[in-house]
């Protein structure tokens, strides 16, 4: 599949776009060269020669970082297997039974394999897999013996965030180093004072943006460094780039989100209040009107179902999912933080079998084309109603279009459909996939992702859909064109706007 990218143009974002080894095509943020000038002395001249554009040596820099820590987190990988594949020779059935027939040369193998696993000029402290590889790793966890595969899956990590500080400069900051460097060190005692530094030198919200572009690596260190041995997948899976299914902290498990949020989902008509029916009345084919839309909805339960007769003749349904209330914990609707935790790691969701009960009662005919358009939350159920079998041989769903969703693990189950991406980099949420400015993992071919840099700095505002909105009313209107050109076969004339009600049960 052809992957899709659009060009940011410097004038409106300030960004260059990078040619990746594959020949993907990625938009990374153009900073001066950090390295003009730092010791006070001018540069010295060496006659003639040009020297190349700062942008240049800052993106070649990143990239670097970037390639190196993948090596490493492959390294570390490997390694991690080498102990699993060593640990399951020495103690399994076959190597038992030939130690019968030779014992010394079983106690030789067996002494071998005990070197490499635990010296320091072998895999460290390695074993894991099976049960007495686990036991062996959890003792070397508790009296914190750490296996060669950890120092380097730190070193990755810390490459990430040396990465990220280059093209976030606020990462760069005294307080911010403070911070990274005593969690990359595993020093927690030191990384507490230093969040509390931070916190009150900047208050919650700008500390928070402030580490965000790197919150996933500081998350998998603290969990890969800690005596725990029950969270260390969390940080395993991150360093792998996939989507962790425990928390970083107890290393609780993403199955346990179904029993937290076990409803069934309902969903009831409603009538528009006269602010939304006021925005409603100005609707039409066009990204910013329905962030608008997503706006006007709020996050207390509604969301839109509209019909539209098309310019061709044909009726087509777009489905607008607001994002999260994070007023409570859970609540009685699909939208509080029980949900997103578990969209996020799930896609049967109590948020979405609401949504499938929508649109049967809707009467959406089957075979019907369907636009999904999700902010936060929302997004992420847009997501997991595509990538639901049964929803997508039911309903020809052509577009998901998301606005700060960390969406990029999820993959639709019809492979036509066409995945919109919008991400404010200030913004945190996105970034909860795993996949932050400095992960090496890109998106999946075929998608769109537009990403930017806004004024909207500090989180949550740069997470609310009118931060979104402004960016794109503004010096992004190029972006909100070729959004607009993307989803034009939904222009046409609405003929129904249906709020609805979704409940837990």
């Amino acid at each position: 599949m052809r992957r899709e990218v659009w060009n940011v143009t410097p004038q409106a974002t300030g960004n260059p776009t990078r040619q990746l080894s594959d020949g993907q095509q990625k938009n990374t943020p153009h900073t001066p060269d950090v390295c003009d000038g730092l010791d006070g002395a001018a540069p010295a001249d060496d006659g003639p020669a040009v020297r190349p554009p700062a942008a240049t040596a800052t993106r070649t820099d990143t990239e670097l970082l970037i390639a190196a820590s993948v090596l490493l987190a492959d390294a570390a990988l490997a390694a991690r297997q080498t102990g699993a594949d060593l640990t399951d020779a020495l103690t399994g059935g076959r190597f038992a039974l030939q130690a019968l027939r030779r014992p010394a040369w079983a106690l030789g193998t067996a002494l071998s394999c005990a070197r490499a696993l635990t010296s320091p000029a072998g895999l460290g402290f390695g074993p894991n897999g099976g049960v007495i590889g686990e036991l062996a790793r959890i003792a070397g966890n508790v009296t914190r013996r750490r296996p060669a595969a950890v120092a380097m899956a730190v070193d990755a990590f810390a490459l990430r965030i040396e990465a990220a500080t280059v093209t976030h400069p606020n990462l760069d900051s005294a307080p911010a180093r403070r911070l990274t460097g005593a969690v990359v060190a595993g020093d927690r005692l030191e990384a507490v004072r230093a969040l509390h530094a931070l916190v009150e030198r900047l208050g919650v919200t700008r500390a928070l943006t402030t580490v965000s572009p790197v919150i996933m690596e500081l998350l998998a260190l603290t969990g890969l460094l800690d005596e725990n041995p029950v969270n260390d997948d969390f940080s395993w899976v991150t360093l792998a780039g996939g989507i962790p299914t425990t928390d970083p902290f107890l290393g609780l498990p993403s199955s346990l989100l179904k029993y937290l949020n076990p409803g069934p989902g309902r969903a009831e008509r409603v009538d528009a209040d006269p602010i939304l029916a006021k925005v409603l009345g100005t609707s039409r084919n066009d990204i910013v009107s329905y962030i608008n839309d997503i706006g006007a909805l709020g996050n207390h339960g509604l969301v839109l179902l509209r019909r539209i007769v098309c310019a061709d003749g044909t009726a087509r349904h777009v489905l607008l999912l607001p994002g999260t209330s994070f007023a409570l914990l859970s609540n009685s609707t699909p939208q509080d933080l029980v949900g997103a935790f578990d969209g996020c790691l799930r896609t049967d969701t109590t948020y979405t079998r609401a949504a499938k009960k929508l649109l049967r009662r809707a009467g959406v005919p089957a075979g019907s084309e369907l636009m999904l358009v999700g902010h936060s939350l929302g997004g992420l159920t847009a997501m997991n109603l595509a990538a639901d079998a049964d929803v997508a041989s039911e309903y020809r769903i052509t577009h998901v279009v998301t606005l700060g969703s960390p969406i990029d693990a999820k993959r639709p189950a019809d492979h036509t459909t066409r995945v919109i991406s919008l991400v404010n980099k200030h913004d945190v949420i996105p970034m909860l996939d795993g996949r932050g400015p400095a992960s090496p993992h890109d998106i999946p071919a075929g998608w769109v992702e537009l990403a930017w840099l806004d004024e909207s700095y500090d989180y949550p505002l740069s997470h609310a859909p009118q931060a979104y909105s402004d960016s794109l009313r503004g010096e992004l209107a190029h972006y909100r064109e070729q959004v607009n050109a993307s989803i034009r076969r939904y222009d046409g004339e609405i003929t129904g706007n249906q709020p609805y009600m979704l409940r837990d049960k």
